[in-house]
């Protein structure tokens, strides 16, 4: 019964929690007003970095702020304010944008440095909790990040306050990035290491076998020459080509098994008689994630890689793709 009890507790507690974040978070939509449109301008038109300032938990969403506009276009970077005061300051140039957080607009290692911050002549801006403050009255810009309460039931834990400050942190970052025009594919490229960059970065030419690689034979040859080819080169099919190295079919291990059940001759029969003529194609230009979906799509393992006139020129497999990470 007491474990029923405390089971009950403890759900109740946790949508609690959820519910105070959640009201905190909807209050931010009328926050998105001239001052929200003056920071992104700002940092739209920022020469050099911006900088992101903050303290304690405070620091903690200031360096996840400054990690996603540096991924999403916007070059940033994280200054801490203790460090700033001895020497860390050498960083900020007045061609940066400094963005600072603090929920009550008063951390004594931030307002020690706003004056030199102003010296510079960087545009401030701010995020607080607390327009009177001396943070908010500094700022160029002020992001009102006030909650009603935090979800802690003492007041005193950073939540909903963390919480709604990284939230509006996104939308300036989104907010930037659809202005700047940042595609997937320059996502991708501050990405390299993760899956997404393999795969908007990787293309056909990168990863298809080619020249003594590639499987293929002429149309001419017997059955029995195309399953050494086929055999040799690993890729479980061969293409097929004419006298001018034109595409005009290929065959596959299916093929193969159909041949075996018709009880053909290898060695009488001719590759022409049994390839398969209706087959999908893709070009080397185009990205190995786009060969994927071919595959995925119809359900084959395998693609020639054509350029115009459907001369061949690769060939490429699933083995492939998931040894460069696109799958």
């Amino acid at each position: 019964m007491n474990r029923e009890i405390d089971s009950r507790k403890l759900r109740q507690l946790g949508q609690a929690v959820i519910k105070t974040e959640s009201d905190a978070v909807a209050a931010l939509m009328a926050r998105v007003d001239d001052d929200f449109v003056r920071a992104c301008q700002y940092m739209l038109a920022c020469q050099g970095r911006i900088v992101v300032i903050g303290m304690g938990k405070s620091g903690h969403i200031g360096g996840k702020i400054a990690a996603t506009l540096a991924s999403t276009g916007s070059p940033a970077f994280f200054v801490h304010p203790g460090e700033a005061s001895h020497g860390d300051l050498g960083m900020i140039t007045a061609k940066d944008v400094v963005l600072t957080l603090s929920n009550s607009g008063s951390t004594a290692e931030i307002v020690t440095i706003l004056p030199l911050i102003k010296r510079l002549g960087a545009p401030l801006i701010a995020m607080t909790g607390n327009v009177e403050s001396a943070l908010a009255q500094a700022a160029d810009a002020h992001i009102d990040v006030s909650v009603e309460k935090e979800a802690c039931p003492l007041g005193l834990a950073p939540t909903a306050s963390t919480t709604v400050a990284l939230v509006m942190g996104d939308a300036l970052a989104i907010s930037l990035l659809e202005t700047r025009g940042f595609t997937a594919e320059d996502f991708a490229f501050s990405h390299p290491g993760g899956r997404l960059g393999r795969r908007l970065l990787v293309h056909i030419n990168d990863i298809m076998h080619r020249g003594n690689e590639l499987p293929v034979v002429s149309d001419r040859v017997l059955l029995s020459e195309a399953l050494v080819e086929v055999s040799k080169k690993g890729l479980g099919m061969t293409t097929v080509v004419d006298d001018d190295n034109r595409l005009v079919g290929i065959f596959t291990d299916g093929d193969l098994r159909r041949v075996i059940d018709q009880a053909l001759d290898l060695h009488t029969t001719g590759i022409a008689s049994v390839m398969t003529r209706q087959f999908k194609t893709i070009r080397a230009d185009l990205l190995a994630a786009e060969a994927l979906q071919l595959m995925e799509r119809h359900k084959i393992n395998a693609l020639p890689v054509v350029a115009d006139n459907q001369v061949l020129v690769g060939a490429l497999n699933m083995h492939d793709l998931l040894r460069a990470g696109v799958v």
